[in-house]
């Protein structure tokens, strides 16, 4: 369902009752002598979050339009931390009204006045889809983050599993206009609590009291799935590929099953990016020569060669960083040996 949302309202649609509340003060707004670029902001803090207390993320700003300038009001908030106190647990469609309705008290107790009506109306700048993975076999986020990590996303968005020290216990590819991300999110919870700095979450503090219950499960792990689209342009764009068809505010993107298709459509990218090959396991290499020759009569002995090369060389670097080596090189080459691997016929015993 939704996590994180950004809303932008327009001047018309709130009014600042507490300026004060802002740092700096939002006085500023109020009157018709500002200078350009101010902002005023008001975050939640660490004493409020530990105590269960959460909030949204306000900026206020102005720009220049056609008709003048523009006071801005920018709301950035996790719909089910601000609902539950927690993104545990996750939105149902039914949760729309009582969001909206609490988004307007909490907004009135920071200084601002609207009403759940306008909200519901707002305009969406940005939106996070996510989904929690329970994981109850004994297999954990790090065994399927390792087979995520394999497939051969495109080397034109930025890979990065830099997050807990290298520890590899998140993934995530993104551009300048949107991130999908895995990452164990029980232990997320646990990084937070060493440091809120070095979990991936924003606001985390306000989860760590959950901390206990985790230390007593029993074969439960939580693999987190995020899709965070940035700008509103990619939100047109991905909504036009899916055949999405609904307006970007916030009462019509509250939907259940545009969640859905947004999060397969990138769980799909992945499955057909990554190469059967990797799939095959067998501790016998002439097994693995001879279904090779058996189970694809088309090939050539080049061609089963070169498969069989690659299959031992992925045993030591992943499909994208063996590109990365080979950048240099014509990518044609490399697309066209893709192309074949592709093709192969290979008995395969498990499936990630």
């Amino acid at each position: 369902m939704i996590d994180t949302i950004i809303l932008t309202l327009t001047k018309d649609m709130f009014q600042i009752s507490e300026p004060d509340k802002f740092e700096p003060s939002a006085r500023w707004a109020l009157s018709n002598n500002f200078n350009r670029g101010l902002q005023s902001k008001q975050n939640p803090t660490k004493k409020k979050l530990l105590n269960g207390i959460y909030k949204p993320r306000l900026t206020l700003s102005h720009r220049i339009s056609k008709i003048g300038r523009a006071i801005m009001l920018k709301i950035e908030l996790s719909l089910p931390k601000l609902l539950f106190g927690n993104n545990f647990d996750e939105l149902k469609y039914k949760d729309f009204l009582p969001i909206a309705e609490k988004l307007a008290v909490t907004l009135k107790e920071m200084g601002i006045i609207t009403t759940a009506q306008i909200l519901s109306e707002a305009p969406v700048s940005a939106i996070h889809y996510s989904k929690n993975i329970l994981l109850t076999d004994g297999y954990t986020p790090y065994h399927y983050i390792n087979k995520i990590k394999e497939a051969n996303v495109r080397l034109s968005l930025d890979v990065n599993q830099t997050d807990y020290r290298n520890d590899g216990h998140s993934y995530r590819w993104h551009s300048n206009s949107y991130e999908v991300i895995f990452y164990d999110k029980i232990r997320d919870v646990e990084k937070a609590k060493q440091s809120s700095k070095r979990s991936i979450e924003k606001d985390s503090d306000l989860q760590l009291n959950l901390f206990k219950a985790f230390e007593k499960r029993n074969k439960l792990e939580v693999l987190r799935m995020e899709v965070r689209l940035n700008k509103r342009q990619k939100i047109k764009q991905l909504f036009k590929t899916l055949n999405i068809r609904a307006d970007l505010n916030f009462k019509k993107l509250f939907k259940p099953a545009i969640s859905k298709k947004v999060l397969l459509h990138y769980i799909e990218t992945l499955e057909s990016k990554r190469l059967p090959l990797l799939d095959y396991k067998t501790t016998n290499d002439k097994a693995l020569l001879v279904d090779l020759i058996l189970n694809n009569p088309d090939l050539g002995p080049k061609q089963i060669l070169q498969i069989f090369g690659l299959k031992k060389v992925f045993e030591i670097v992943n499909p994208r960083e063996l590109r990365s080596m080979f950048s240099k090189y014509n990518q044609r080459s490399w697309y066209r040996l893709m192309t074949d691997v592709n093709k192969v016929k290979i008995p395969t015993l498990y499936n990630p």
